[in-house]
């Protein structure tokens, strides 16, 4: 049998994407996962708890990927396409996290997971903005705008992940990496 642990996570982002947090409580989580109670929270201590180690685990290669991805060095096209296609991939190897960080990205401040998806949310927008900034002694146009950069760049970026999780189109291809930096490029430099 798979680890306990492990098991509880992966039933618990099946259920968080599929119906939202705060539609899922910790019965579901435990029954469909073949434990009890007590194992839920001896591993995490609440639903909460489960949340954010999910959210921190899962999300922790992005961001080590995306601190790699956005070191800028002299080529705002190479670094544009990096962060694309990172996230690009990182969707396509987890599809499940991906649309439950989409749709808790948009919870109300009231939300019990708001912070912690906000945190990490943060933490990315950081790194992109900091490649912005980065860039500015290159491309003087972008001083001052690295927080609309980072915000528009992720925009798009997320944007064309949710229509591809729901198969409205594909993005299999480095050419849709192209077109798409490409499209954002002509936004930066017009």
């Amino acid at each position: 049998m798979a680890d306990n642990r492990s098991n509880i996570m992966e039933v618990a982002l099946r259920l968080f994407a599929a119906h939202g947090y705060d539609a899922v409580g910790v019965q579901q989580i435990v029954d469909e996962a073949g434990v009890t109670k007590p194992t839920l929270y001896h591993y995490f201590q609440s639903k909460r708890g489960l949340f954010e180690t999910l959210l921190e685990e899962k999300s922790a290669p992005l961001l080590a990927d995306l601190e790699k991805a956005t070191r800028y060095e002299r080529n705002i096209l190479q670094s544009l396409t990096q962060v694309t296609q990172l996230y690009f991939d990182f969707m396509k190897h987890q599809p499940v996290f991906y649309r439950l960080m989409l749709a808790s990205w948009y919870m109300p401040p009231s939300s019990e997971i708001y912070q912690p998806v906000s945190d990490i949310h943060r933490r990315q927008f950081a790194m992109i903005e900091q490649m912005f900034l980065d860039a500015v002694p290159d491309h003087g146009n972008m001083r001052g705008r690295h927080k609309q950069y980072a915000v528009s760049l992720r925009g798009m970026i997320d944007t064309y992940a949710g229509l591809a999780l729901q198969g409205y189109i594909e993005l299999d291809d480095s050419q849709t990496v192209y077109r798409i930096v490409h499209q954002f490029m002509h936004g930066i430099f017009s």
